[in-house]
């Protein structure tokens, strides 16, 4: 009888080990997805957004609340750079964690990507990660080599050219090489997408963010990359005075701004707005603790679609906007949050650029970035540890000619062409660059001289050409 008990007892206590087991399984499959080994990278990049248009930033007027809770939770940079001062390079730099002195792209025109230049995109698709773009690329058409989903892309949805973007209402959108028509109507489209709506239902940005909404919906139990390419508060060229397209004025429908700034504004606090609506779904789904999230913009403030960047003080106390070489130009607020991982409020000087992505991401997906790549992981940076600076960072331009600008420690050099003298700025005590003193300190011009020479290699597509006379922006 004895024996007999024991061994029902056993059994007793072998169901209950299955039965908790069975229970445990049900619950985790009903409950948050598990974490990835390695975090999910969400990357927003806003366009055309001044360092000075975000709270946190110091902005006045623009409400961007969510934004700014975003820096208090995470890491803001107040010395981070985009890779150029207009679209197209920049986002080449992005992807590709080269400066300008070396990327495929150094211009706005269409060229594309070729099918050696290996990508972030392309990094994290290798290392498990499903990879989305949605919003604006501008690095290669549909069939060519340089579409997105033919460099580590798994998905896309949005803009292909920069043309075509300056429509927040056009008559298409792109879904990886497909056109997707939209219920607007664009009768003076042209040959790139661009041109005016004359009813004005679907509004871009608007469909980007519900596009990214459900790509968190559907990628919540494995690694993912995505790339939210939004081009709020970019103007619609195409429109002239009336580029700054928004459905509505928002909070600022009543102030007495002049149209294009309340515009400005209400598409400011809109991106804002759904920068939050992106958080809260991470939040949601279980997602937050294990994604990265990055904030930032292509480029400095533009002066288009009857804007001016002085109204807000879009460039913050900085000198210069879109299209110039000075730190208005350049240098875009960036905020990272990881929570756990990255110190809440943390306010860093620690100064980068965009070319610092791509080994930042490797870092962060547990693999090696590629070779002779320019930029460096600051991944250290980011999680308040002391990093080394880099030697140099360095820009060129050639929509105004050849233009370069060279940060060294607190050292900015900038030259407005090819023979043009070296101009220098000492950023710790003149932020502004308002002092150019080249003269004053010719050991430091001649090493920066020698960085210049050193800094870049020839490309067919962007030769060296004397400056021309500012055209505007």
């Amino acid at each position: 009888m004895r024996t007999l008990m024991l061994r029902l007892l056993e059994v007793g206590r072998a169901f209950a080990t299955l039965l908790a087991a069975f229970l445990l399984s049900s619950a985790t499959m009903a409950g948050p997805a598990p974490a990835p080994p390695h975090p999910n990278i969400l990357f927003i990049l806003a366009d055309d957004l001044g360092y000075g248009d975000v709270g946190c930033y110091g902005q006045q007027r623009i409400q961007t609340p969510r934004l700014d809770q975003l820096a208090a939770h995470g890491v803001r940079f107040t010395q981070c750079y985009a890779g150029c001062t207009v679209c197209a390079p920049s986002r080449c730099c992005l992807m590709t964690g080269l400066t300008t002195g070396h990327a495929r792209i150094r211009g706005n025109a269409r060229y594309p990507l070729e099918p050696q230049d290996l990508t972030v995109a392309r990094v994290l698709q290798q290392a498990g990660y499903r990879t989305a773009l949605i919003g604006k690329w501008g690095l290669g058409e549909a069939g060519t080599t340089g579409a997105p989903t033919r460099q580590g892309f798994d998905e896309f949805f949005g803009y292909l050219n920069q043309a075509h973007a300056h429509n927040y209402y056009p008559s298409y959108l792109w879904r990886n090489e497909t056109k997707v028509p939209l219920r607007n109507l664009v009768p003076n489209e042209n040959s790139q997408g661009g041109g005016v709506s004359v009813n004005r239902l679907d509004y871009s940005h608007d469909l980007f963010v519900q596009e990214a909404l459900a790509f968190l919906d559907r990628n919540q139990r494995r690694p993912f990359f995505l790339e939210l390419a939004l081009t709020i508060p970019h103007a619609n060229d195409e429109a002239g005075q009336q580029g700054m397209e928004v459905p509505d004025d928002g909070p600022y429908a009543q102030k007495d701004w002049p149209t294009q700034e309340r515009h400005k504004a209400a598409m400011i606090t809109r991106l804002d707005r759904d920068v939050g609506r992106l958080l809260d779904r991470l939040h949601q789904l279980g997602l937050e603790q294990t994604t990265v999230v990055f904030f930032t913009s292509d480029n400095g403030p533009h002066r288009e679609g009857g804007a001016n960047p002085a109204f807000f003080q879009s460039s913050g106390p900085l000198r210069g906007i879109k299209r110039d070489m000075y730190e208005g130009g350049i240098r875009i607020p960036m905020i990272v949050r990881w929570p756990d991982h990255t110190h809440p409020g943390t306010v860093s000087t620690y100064a980068w650029a965009f070319w610092d992505f791509l080994p930042t991401a490797a870092a962060l997906a547990g693999v090696t970035p590629p070779p002779r790549l320019d930029g460096v992981s600051v991944l250290p940076a980011i999680l308040g540890k002391r990093e080394a600076p880099h030697p140099y960072l360095y820009w060129e331009f050639h929509e105004r000619g050849f233009q370069q600008a060279l940060r060294m420690g607190d050292w900015k050099a900038v030259r407005l062409g090819p023979n043009r003298p070296l101009e220098l700025y000492q950023l710790s005590s003149d932020p502004g660059e308002q002092h150019n003193v080249a003269a004053e300190h010719p050991r430091v011009v001649a090493k920066i001289e020698r960085y210049l020479k050193t800094a870049r290699t020839d490309s067919e597509h962007w030769p060296v050409k004397p400056a021309r006379a500012r055209a505007g922006n």
